[in-house]
């Protein structure tokens, strides 16, 4: 296990607590924590920490897009669970992040963000929305890259055994029906979209379901806005842009968006 940012965390936990807002519910409470984190650095590549082994890690000093909503929503999560620890977030950080929720080594980590919501709708984490937003098409974006690129992995580039294995996975993703919102549909859904919605906008780059994730913050005004850590060369931030459908059209291979709506935690 691997914690960086302690200082972050312990803020957090203060004005979490201080504000009462461990009353409220789990999209409420992230949408404060979100807007705590706004300005944090982008930094990539926090989780490749060893060539050899899996290790679970946080870094809340720098985030990229997916570490980023994985640390809104499992902050908030273990809040509202009670934990108030590192320790008890590394424990959801671990629970979301993994196949099943457990951590073996690199292949048990869903890597792909379609797969990434279909394990957490089995653990309850997460419900998709997708497919319930007016407009929703069949998704027919297959992915593949990481098998079909190792060498960009310090994993698989070390220990190209385990490439068959990702293949496995990538495979049953495939076979599996799922949906996404074509971009000229996004803007007549925004109403129907909350704070803490986690957003995966989707891409024809070739391999790869999924080019960019953020999470929903609506304003006073009802304006459903695209929080993200942003590697854009002019932010390089946690930053907020809205609304959502202008916020999302930096690529013309972006084709739309995929919707994961947080589920309230219960305690076991």
């Amino acid at each position: 296990m691997s914690f960086k940012g302690k200082e972050v965390f312990d803020y957090l936990t203060e004005q979490t607590l201080q504000n009462d807002w461990e009353k409220l519910s789990v999209s409420q409470l992230m949408g404060h924590v979100a807007g705590l984190l706004k300005g944090t650095p982008y930094v990539g590549h926090t989780l490749e920490l060893s060539p050899d082994k899996e290790i679970c890690a946080i870094n809340f000093e720098g985030l990229d897009c997916v570490t980023f909503f994985e640390d809104v929503l499992d902050f908030s999560r273990m809040i509202l669970l009670g934990g108030r620890s590192p320790e008890a977030m590394l424990k959801q950080i671990e629970f979301t992040r993994y196949r099943g929720g457990k951590m073996t080594d690199y292949t048990s980590r869903l890597h792909y963000t379609t797969d990434w919501i279909y394990d957490n709708v089995k653990k309850g984490v997460v419900t998709s929305l997708t497919e319930s937003l007016p407009g929703a098409e069949i998704f027919t974006q297959k992915v593949g890259f990481m098998t079909e690129h190792p060498e960009a992995y310090l994993q698989l580039k070390a220990h190209p055994e385990l490439i068959p294995i990702i293949r496995k996975y990538e495979n049953k993703i495939n076979d599996r029906r799922s949906y996404y919102l074509p971009m000229d549909r996004v803007a007549d859904a925004e109403h129907l979209l909350r704070t803490g919605d986690i957003i995966g906008v989707s891409t024809t780059e070739p391999g790869i379901d999924i080019a960019h994730t953020g999470i929903i913050y609506k304003d006073a005004h009802g304006v459903a806005h695209f929080m993200d850590a942003s590697s854009g060369a002019d932010s390089m931030k946690v930053t907020l842009e809205g609304p959502l459908h202008t916020s999302i059209l930096w690529s013309h291979r972006n084709t739309g968006i995929v919707v994961a709506r947080p589920l309230e935690p219960i305690k076991a």
